[in-house]
């Protein structure tokens, strides 16, 4: 069975070593790793389409747009086919309207539009997205730009993988998607392709009824299986995993500054940074050193949590150990930790393909916000952050990788 009854019992934690992260955060990292590279090659390629600035996320396209045929489809139908609830799916396409790359509509009788939207329109009172308030029998179709990266996409994956199998060796690529695919296939529930939050999800998964005969590419694998560990996770901790294996993970009784969470998680400013979620498991201070800062450190609540945090994990893999195998298990384990093994310059070899290629934003390339036409502020910000972040990657992925990824709706869904 893919969810078991609450987990009972202490059982010790001792992920404080680089070596022995568990394995949440350790498919966590391969699967960020992964998307980077992925999102650097997509923005790259958009660019030479015409299309500059372009950093939309893989998960865009593993969770949404590749259900939206040329005809378009109604949200409805949209969230069937991805196994999403439909407010998930409406704050998706609210922002990929806004970017450009979709348009929405509420259906004539004709089956046109009454109201599509076209990139870079003026004169509109009704506002963009999911702020006019999207209805479940509008109309989805992709714009021009959306066409031009749903073209883009699908071969990218093959791409990447091909880098992988070429960097980590074959036997040990293998060793790998074969792991992963035999916890797959172990599965008892359809899982979407990317990782979405289960937390207060209202629907189940829909039960699966055979085994699946679609060659499923290495990201999505990573995906489908630190979901499924997602699932078990949630309903047994009172904080959810990606505030656990975060924030959560790096605090401590000590306040550190609120600044530092970024750098220590690995993940962007927006996420990253303490807000609603954390409240009940921290303390935000003014800083002590009579700084302008704000310090924050755990209450006994957020220990508490940041316990059950190391015993759970625990708990689910020796739980995966006897349901998938110990070979299973320890062949995952491996072949996850084998990615970090130093190449022929001592670098990691998982942070050769986190190299930024040059004019992608990450590489320190100024362009605007998604949705926006001209470069501000924020969008310079971001930048230096995005630059920054990667640079902490490559230096020392084994630590500086986030344990479980936070899409950040301003980096187009990406980490």
């Amino acid at each position: 069975m893919l969810i078991q009854e609450p987990i009972h019992g202490a059982v010790e934690g001792t992920h404080g070593q680089e070596s022995d992260r568990p394995l949440s955060a350790l498919l966590s990292q391969a699967l960020v790793a992964f998307t980077l590279e992925f999102d650097n090659e997509f923005e790259r390629l958009m660019d030479e389409s015409g299309y500059h600035g372009a950093h939309l996320s893989m998960l865009a396209w593993t969770n949404l747009m590749r259900f939206i045929p040329g005809n378009g489809l109604t949200v409805r139908e949209l969230a069937t086919l991805a196994l999403s609830e439909q407010k998930q799916v409406k704050f998706m396409l609210g922002c990929l309207e806004r970017w450009g790359y979709i348009a929405l509509g509420a259906p004539t009788a004709t089956g046109q539009s009454a109201d599509i939207r076209q990139p870079g329109a003026v004169g509109q009172s009704n506002g963009w997205g999911s702020g006019r308030g999207i209805g479940a029998g509008w109309m989805v179709w992709l714009t021009g730009k959306g066409a031009q990266a749903r073209a883009i996409w699908p071969p990218l994956f093959s791409t990447i993988e091909q880098r992988w199998r070429d960097r980590f060796g074959a036997a040990r690529f293998d060793r790998l998607r074969g792991s992963l695919l035999a916890i797959e296939s172990g599965l008892n529930v359809v899982l979407p392709h990317g990782l979405l939050d289960v937390r207060h999800r209202k629907q189940a998964f829909p039960v699966r009824v055979s085994a699946g005969v679609q060659a499923l590419s290495l990201p999505i694998l990573l995906s489908q299986v630190l979901l499924a560990f997602a699932i078990e996770f949630e309903p047994a901790s009172e904080a959810p995993l990606a505030l656990c294996a975060n924030a959560l993970r790096v605090l401590g009784e000590k306040p550190i500054p609120v600044k530092e969470i970024p750098r220590l998680t690995g993940g962007s400013p927006e996420e990253a940074g303490v807000g609603w979620r954390h409240r009940p498991y921290v303390v935000v201070e003014t800083d002590s050193a009579g700084g302008r800062g704000k310090s924050v450190r755990l209450t006994a609540r957020g220990i508490d949590a940041q316990k059950a945090y190391d015993r759970l994990v625990d708990v689910i893999e020796k739980r995966w150990v006897h349901r998938f195998g110990s070979g299973v298990m320890q062949g995952l384990r491996e072949s996850l930790l084998g990615l970090f093994d130093a190449g022929t310059n001592e670098r990691p070899l998982i942070a050769e393909g986190l190299i930024a290629p040059p004019g992608t934003v990450r590489a320190g390339e100024i362009a605007p916000s998604l949705g926006r036409r001209l470069v501000g502020s924020a969008a310079r910000q971001r930048a230096r952050d995005m630059v920054a972040q990667n640079e902490a990657f490559v230096a020392n992925p084994a630590t500086a990788l986030p344990h479980y990824p936070m899409w950040d709706m301003n980096r187009g869904f990406g980490p």
